[in-house]
């Protein structure tokens, strides 16, 4: 999916797991310090599992939040996010489904369930604690974030872009406007990837953004004529366009650069 040479090898990417509490106050290196049970304490609080990915120099980062589809966190969507951080960035991903048992699922039906079964406000707050713990690592620049999600993960993306006013930067691919009226409330700039053929994310959903982009806001949408929903996901072949995907991610690393330019 990448085109381009990149500032990192993917050798040089370290990888780690992290769990802290939703919607709480995310604990510290000091908090450790002063007690040593932390990280092992049984919480009543529900608990945000995430993988990591950041380039393994001894240098701060801009932080991105990459959610996934509604398959949940496979394999696809963590090499996405070995591939992003080869670009500069510390990523995290949250387990969205970590409410539902973290599934993972490569069934259309389970996955629709599965989306149904979520609360959007909790996974709001989820991704939100996903920042908040992004601020107490070292190697991530503080309050210097960005979102990337695709499908359920893009419609995600786009509803956290209008909630939390310090992101710098949204991409969403192929998401649904779920709240069209919260548009306003939107800072940060937002890359929206269309697809031509899509029949889950419509027309409508782009007629939204393109109303909010009229009205001032900082919303740029690309359409890959002919590409059908999920166009980015190689694992399933029925639907993926390389050349469309290509293009999308090309046009979402000089996005991002230009967003954290200069932060």
């Amino acid at each position: 999916m990448t085109t381009q040479s990149t500032p990192f090898p993917l050798q040089q990417i370290g990888t780690g797991t992290a769990r802290f509490p939703s919607g709480r106050a995310i604990p510290t290196a000091t908090d450790a310090m002063v007690d040593p049970y932390v990280k092992t304490r049984v919480t009543k609080d529900v608990q945000v599992e995430c993988i990591q990915f950041w380039p393994q120099d001894k240098i701060a980062y801009p932080g991105i939040v990459l959610l996934h589809d509604w398959w949940g966190m496979n394999s696809q969507i963590t090499d996405l996010g070995a591939r992003l951080a080869c670009e500069g960035y510390g990523i995290i991903i949250p387990k969205l489904y970590g409410r539902l048992g973290g599934m993972v699922t490569a069934n259309a039906e389970v996955a629709e369930a599965l989306l149904a079964k979520c609360n959007d406000q909790l996974l709001l707050q989820d991704i939100n604690s996903c920042c908040e713990y992004l601020n107490t690592l070292e190697h991530i620049k503080r309050n210097i974030h960005g979102v990337v999600g695709f499908g359920m993960g893009g419609s995600l993306a786009i509803r956290f872009a209008c909630q939390r006013k310090r992101l710098r930067a949204a991409v969403a691919f192929y998401g649904k406007v779920t709240a069209p009226a919260l548009l306003n409330n939107m800072i940060s700039p937002l890359l929206y990837h269309q697809a031509d053929q899509d029949t889950w994310a419509t027309q409508q959903d782009v007629d939204h953004l393109r109303q909010a982009a009229a009205q001032g806001k900082r919303i740029e949408v690309k359409t890959y004529p002919g590409a059908s929903h999920a166009f980015c996901d190689e694992t399933r072949p029925a639907g993926y366009d390389a050349a469309a995907a290509a293009q999308a991610w090309d046009a979402t690393v000089s996005f991002l650069k230009h967003s954290f330019q200069g932060a």
